[in-house]
């Protein structure tokens, strides 16, 4: 399958990217990694902005004035369609097949709209949270995408220009449904790289041997250059371990699995996929 068709969920906070950066207009580091894929591939890229409602806490007692929550509400849709003009003008500026939506919310619900547009499309992109400028619903929209949705998810670190190289490819691999659901997602991908890895964290009692061998083995065949690579990590996190690994070896992004685990909430990420997305410094290609 080649991608085709790609959803961006918009920043709405002050980041930029080059010749973007407006006050209360700029393009976060998803949208420009999304706008510079679809222009090298000829995709369509479908711009979420967010407009959430704000909410009023249970303790507080005395209620707000009507014309105080309206006046929030109406703030919150006037970022949001300028994150969507912003989007648009950058995208046209490119010549890349576009269209933007603007999605009201209320803080805490569930975005169904989000979640059915994950469903009928190839690629789902969304910028990991700045704490510096959180964007509210952030984590709740990337868990929507990975378990509500159908395609695989490309996060974006804060940190990123806007641009994603796809030539050196890590996979982190363990040999569970995830992950194997993951590198069939990320196929597509897989195949604009130079280099793949395919990357096992050894623990305390793992399997000896290369369990990651079949894996390289299929990929081969599918004319992909592929290495296997063990990490000796007995005393830090998986996580940690994957990142580092990417960081010694130049990887341009990281392949694995999204987890998740009992509902305490609507949904609760495992702590691979937590730690991954709090510490992140290159872009993570995501799949349930």
């Amino acid at each position: 399958m080649t991608i085709r068709d790609m959803l961006v969920l918009l920043d709405n906070g002050p980041r930029g990217v080059a010749g973007t950066e407006k006050e209360g207009a700029s393009l976060g580091p998803a949208a420009g990694a999304a706008l510079d894929l679809a222009k090298r591939i000829g995709a369509h890229v479908t711009a979420v902005a967010l407009a959430v409602d704000p909410i009023v806490p249970g303790f507080v007692v005395a209620p707000l004035p009507v014309e105080v929550i309206e006046q929030a509400r109406t703030q919150a849709i006037a970022v949001a369609e300028a994150a969507a003009a912003a989007f648009a003008a950058e995208a046209k500026r490119l010549e890349v097949s576009h269209e933007t939506r603007v999605s009201e919310i209320l803080m805490g619900g569930v975005p169904e709209g989000f979640a059915a547009a994950a469903r009928t499309t190839d690629l789902v992109v969304i910028g990991q949270d700045d704490p510096d400028h959180p964007e509210p619903m952030r984590e709740a929209m990337i868990e929507t995408a990975l378990f509500e949705g159908a395609a695989p998810t490309l996060l974006i670190p804060y940190i990123s220009k806007g641009s994603v190289a796809f030539r050196r490819l890590m996979i982190g691999w363990d040999g569970s449904q995830a992950a194997a659901h993951a590198v069939h997602a990320a196929m597509p991908i897989l195949h604009m790289a130079e280099k793949i890895a395919v990357v096992m964290v050894a623990r305390a009692g793992s399997d000896p041997g290369e369990p990651g061998a079949e894996l390289a083995t299929w990929l081969a065949r599918h004319g992909l250059d592929v290495d296997v690579e063990q990490v000796e990590a007995p005393d830090i996190a998986v996580a940690d371990a994957l990142l580092d690994q990417a960081a010694d070896k130049s990887f341009d992004v990281l392949v694995m699995g999204g987890y998740g685990h009992s509902r305490v909430r609507e949904f609760l990420l495992g702590g691979a996929t937590r730690g991954i997305l709090a510490s992140m410094t290159l872009p993570v290609l995501m799949a349930h």
